[in-house]
């Protein structure tokens, strides 16, 4: 039997060195055995040079080439365009000033229309009344002088009699024409022309009539003085085909409420237009310095906020690729902020690896001198039997072996569990653990099978207090299970165990007492380190791994609790035994 079991122990040595090594376990569910572990390779090339390149692309991110600092000032500019634009699509502002302007042209037309009805009116010998056409024009030079207004009389009959911008002179008829504006240059008229490109682009209520003139004008080219010779007043708004706004009202001339003609005045609306781009200037200046402010602030907050996080990706780099601990994650906590939490929690994060990394070189170096020890032994009975002819000293030799292989099985199953644990730990879910129960439940099986002359149990346990917690039961029971085990061991015959369990505000306080020798005072934090052994000189060497304890705090720490020890005095003072007490955050 000892035969197969040394057959198989460098498989099984082999594999606890290597769980101890990579105590790192993955935690995608991927097999940790021996096979995983054959799995195993150096990282490839290729993979170490595209994670060099992402460092290096990291690094040349500075200012506004940062992705996240162009996003923030796009979106930004974009809140504040988009409205902008709104505003400068004052479609109702001139659209209002159109009206305005219409209105003041309806009281200028209705003053020379009643001015036209009493003095440039004459009666005919047939007792009908004319409208004198010369008369008219005199009317026309002396009430429009210089006013911009262009005034045009129409006969009953539709034709045309009077223009204001004909004039009558020795050489003939002289026709007014209006030069175009001259073009504007400058940097405002650049922004006018570029915005009213825009605009073009956008959908727009905005779509006049187009205003065209015939060399023999009469009034069917004008539905307003068609209006008028019907004894109407309206007021019409047009563009000409250069888009300059033009406006015209026709009022009827009248006189004793008898329609002698119809007065159309017009001009053009360079006012208007004036007043919409003096209105748009103010916006533009406006949003020139939002703009600078916008972009200002976006690139500041933007730096508060790239800056810090490229130089913790920078950090975290030089933490993963170099070599040893001179690396430190910069500390933003005083910002007071997310970018403060981030670096609060990768400074933790990066604490805790190295913390695990210590961890695995400590566990790493403990396996390495437990396992010696039975190997040294074992090798100097295995070279030592091969010279040894008395059939007694083999026989003890042999034994001596059997009592080593069984010690490394031991030694090497609890090293493999504790290896597994911390995996299992961070993987499982927690749920409701009734901890009277589970006490309950220990206590009737260490019953069951308690020899006669054992230790006895006594549970303290109020039935009214609620004593759940939230945890993995089969593993609090391992805690209590050690726990118990130890008691049991210490304890002398028909002894007594008391495991009891209250809750004390927000916990739930568990607590196993024996009756034993109690603990030396400079060892009750030692007893919890990993291989540490303190057994009544009564045992046989090599029974227990001293792994029991080490693995109970590992657990009880990972549930958010705390184990500690001590030794219970009587009244001389002198210890009566030791107490366990676990304490556990409450449900």
């Amino acid at each position: 039997m000892w035969g197969s079991r040394f057959a198989d122990f460098p498989r099984r040595l082999r594999c606890c060195i290597l769980e101890a090594m990579s105590a790192d376990h993955d935690t995608k569910g991927r097999s940790t055995g021996p096979a995983a572990g054959r799995r195993m390779r150096a990282p490839q090339p290729a993979a170490a040079e595209r994670a060099t390149a992402r460092v290096r692309r990291r690094r040349r991110r500075p200012g506004v080439r940062s992705p996240l600092i162009r996003r923030i000032l796009l979106l930004n500019v974009l809140v504040l365009v988009i409205p902008v634009l709104g505003l400068l699509h004052l479609d109702q502002y001139r659209h209002t000033l159109i009206a305005s302007a219409l209105d003041g042209l309806r009281v200028q037309a209705r003053t020379f229309a009643l001015t036209l009805g009493s003095a440039a009116v004459v009666g005919t010998p047939l007792g009908e009344e004319r409208l004198m056409a010369e008369s008219a024009r005199h009317l026309m030079r002396v009430l429009l002088y210089d006013t911009g207004v262009r005034a045009r009389i129409f006969d009953r009959g539709g034709d045309l009699v009077a223009d204001s911008f004909v004039l009558v002179g020795p050489g003939g008829l002289v026709q007014v024409v209006e030069l175009p504006a001259a073009d504007k240059s400058g940097l405002l008229a650049a922004l006018e022309r570029w915005y009213d490109r825009v605009t073009d682009w956008l959908p727009s209520s905005d779509e006049l009539p187009l205003y065209t003139e015939s060399r023999t004008q009469t009034a069917a080219d004008y539905e307003e003085v068609q209006r008028a010779l019907n004894g109407e007043a309206l007021g019409v708004a047009r563009a000409d085909r250069r888009g300059r706004l033009m406006l015209s009202v026709a009022v009827p001339v009248q006189r004793y409420r008898q329609v002698l003609g119809g007065l159309m005045v017009s001009m053009d609306g360079a006012e208007v237009d004036a007043a919409v781009s003096a209105r748009r200037l103010d916006i533009l200046l406006v949003f020139g310095v939002a703009l600078a402010v916008t972009v200002l602030l976006s690139l500041y907050l933007a730096g508060t906020i790239a800056r810090p996080i490229r130089r913790l990706a920078l950090a975290a780099d030089q933490v993963r690729y170099g070599k040893g601990r001179k690396y430190e994650i910069p500390d933003f906590t005083r910002r007071g902020d997310e970018v403060g939490d981030l670096s609060a929690a990768l400074r933790d994060m990066t604490a805790a690896l190295w913390a695990r990394l210590d961890a695995i070189e400590g566990f790493a170096a403990d396996v390495a001198h437990e396992i010696k020890n039975p190997l040294t032994s074992l090798r100097s009975a295995v070279e030592t039997v091969a010279r040894v002819e008395d059939p007694d000293q083999q026989k003890r030799l042999m034994s001596i072996i059997l009592d080593d292989v069984q010690r490394l099985d031991r030694l090497i199953s609890d090293i493999s569990g504790a290896s597994r644990l911390d995996a299992e730990l961070s993987r499982a879910e927690s749920t409701p653990v009734d901890i009277a129960h589970l006490l309950t439940t220990l206590v009737e099986a260490h019953d069951a099978t308690a020899p006669a002359d054992g230790p006895r149990f006594r549970l303290e346990v109020d039935s009214r207090e609620d004593l759940t917690v939230l945890g993995m039961e089969d593993r609090l029971g391992q805690v209590l299970r050690n726990l118990i085990s130890n008691a049991i061991t210490f304890s002398p015959s028909n002894g007594e165990i008391v495991l009891s369990a209250r809750r004390d505000g927000f916990w739930v306080v568990m607590t196993v007492e024996d009756a034993g020798p109690g603990i030396p005072e400079t060892k009750l934090s030692a007893i919890f380190d990993r291989f540490y052994t303190e057994r009544p000189s009564s045992e046989k060497f090599g029974t227990h791994s001293g792994l029991g304890l080490s693995i109970s705090k590992q657990i009880v720490e990972a549930h958010g609790g705390t184990i500690a020890a001590e030794n219970r005095c009587g009244d001389d003072g002198r210890p009566r035994g030791a107490a366990f007490t676990v304490r556990l955050p409450a449900a």
